[in-house]
């Protein structure tokens, strides 16, 4: 009997997994630092060479597109079918920083296998969760017996997004037509655990700002004038007490403006997930849960906005005291905000609210950062039920859902396409994104690939 296009996928994936693997390891020798400006020639040797090896995968058209900062990669596959949909995935290929001596048991730049993982920086974040699609889509056609994807297949990958992405937007935008989706595939996330195959829905968007408030012109003796002058050290302890009610609800008026809240499917769902607290509790360095009343703590940190103190100063912070009233005190707010907020209303919210608790006889400054979009897909959409679908014929299991409680570029992609962001990673907690003996499963990494090869039909056959 001849194989299905299930079996025949999996069939292909472990006959090129060694080839898979080296080129991989290849890849992961580069060291495309983004921070580090020493490493500028490798980020763009990691650029050259990620579009070199899609063009062997097959991509007819693969292209270095040049930023002020670091190059990313695009390359484009047309399908044959003139009515296919098309389809954007986003990765990055830009790495932290790493040395020997932060604790790695190798060479963080001279990958190694070791108990079914690879080791090596980006092995998980970024470039492997990358590279399964070349052996995804080759995949794909040799299950399905095409010539082309299913889909229009594009492939965006930058090389800043460990840098904060600070020239992605203006790339987004200026290359807005060619990057025109349907839809976006975000390849730069994870699962839940390495039993438990997720699908991502959305990811909080990020405003911050710094509020210095100032008093005297210079410190001044707290007993010959304490009490007859304002302090700004204490208006912001005011200030900073005010964020927050009693049910830890941010107290900013206008803040929850336009929250899209979570439906009772979507809370059965994040129930369904194996979460046990006192182990997220030791992650987390803490002795207990707090937040906004009335929500579990994977919905306060997936589905509710917040506002955080990320630090706070003024006055006299040596051994000892030294008693004076303090000409200036300042504190960093982060705020994460969730699908159906506006960042600029938030913004001015803010703003409003501040300014209007700042006492007479102390000034202000109040600085905002470059905001960053929430991103939601409905669970009913189309494409993420795709996602899903192809996802369990991957891991033969049932699919969860779960949510990114942090923030990201995707939702860029989003605002500027007009496309729905999916999320499509393989990555679990044990990778150690960022720290010394970043790895990944291989297990799990030729699942991504399977997963993938699956995908094209399924939102070919989704979307039209």
């Amino acid at each position: 009997m001849s194989d299905t296009p299930d079996s025949a996928v999996h069939t292909y994936t472990r006959k090129h997994r060694a080839a898979f693997l080296d080129d991989l390891a290849e890849w992961l020798r580069i060291p495309s630092v983004s921070a580090q400006p020493e490493h500028d020639g490798d980020v763009r040797r990691s650029a050259e060479w990620l579009s070199k090896k899609l063009a062997e995968t097959g991509f007819p058209v693969t292209e270095v597109w040049e930023t002020p900062g670091a190059p990313a990669v695009f390359a484009e596959w047309p399908s044959q079918d003139p009515d296919a949909p098309v389809v954007l995935v986003y990765g990055h290929h830009d790495v932290q920083p790493a040395a020997r001596e932060d604790g790695w048991n190798s060479d963080p730049f001279e990958p190694v296998i070791r108990d079914g993982r690879m080791y090596g920086r980006g092995a998980a974040d970024d470039k492997g969760q990358v590279f399964f699609h070349t052996l995804g889509v080759r995949a794909h056609l040799a299950a399905t017996g095409r010539t082309t994807p299913a889909v229009h297949l594009k492939l965006l990958v930058e090389g800043e997004e460990e840098s904060g992405s600070p020239h992605f937007r203006a790339l987004a935008e200026e290359r807005a037509a060619r990057l025109a989706a349907d839809v976006v595939i975000v390849s730069d996330t994870g699962m839940w655990d390495e039993n438990t195959p997720t699908v991502c829905t959305g990811m909080r968007g990020l405003a911050e700002c710094e509020i210095e408030l100032t008093g005297p012109a210079q410190d001044i003796h707290s007993g010959s004038f304490g009490g007859a002058v304002p302090n700004p050290a204490t208006a912001l302890a005011r200030l900073v007490a005010a964020l927050h009610d009693e049910d830890g609800r941010v107290a900013v008026p206008g803040f929850y403006d336009g929250v899209t809240e979570l439906t009772e499917t979507e809370r059965e769902l994040f129930a369904q997930l194996p979460f046990d607290e006192d182990t997220w509790l030791r992650t987390a360095s803490s002795r207990a849960t707090a937040g906004e009343a009335g929500y579990s703590t994977l919905e306060r940190v997936w589905a509710r906005p917040t506002a955080e103190v990320n630090g706070i100063g003024g006055g006299y912070q040596g051994a000892g005291s030294k008693t004076v009233i303090p000409s200036s005190a300042f504190v960093k707010l982060s705020f994460r905000l969730v699908a159906g907020q506006d960042p600029e209303r938030v913004q001015e919210a803010v703003r409003a609210w501040a300014e209007a608790r700042v006492p007479a006889g102390v000034g202000h400054r109040i600085t905002f950062s470059p905001a960053t979009r929430p991103c939601l897909t409905p669970l009913d959409h189309p494409a993420l039920q795709a996602v899903a679908r192809a996802m369990g014929r991957a891991f033969g299991t049932k699919i969860l859902f779960t949510r990114e409680g942090g923030s990201g570029p995707a939702a860029d992609l989003q605002d500027v396409l007009g496309a729905p962001v999916l999320f499509l990673g393989i990555s679990v907690p044990s990778d150690g994104w960022h720290g010394p003996d970043e790895k990944v499963e291989l297990d799990l990494l030729l699942k991504g690939v399977e997963t993938t090869a699956h995908l094209w039909g399924e939102l070919a056959t989704a979307l039209r």
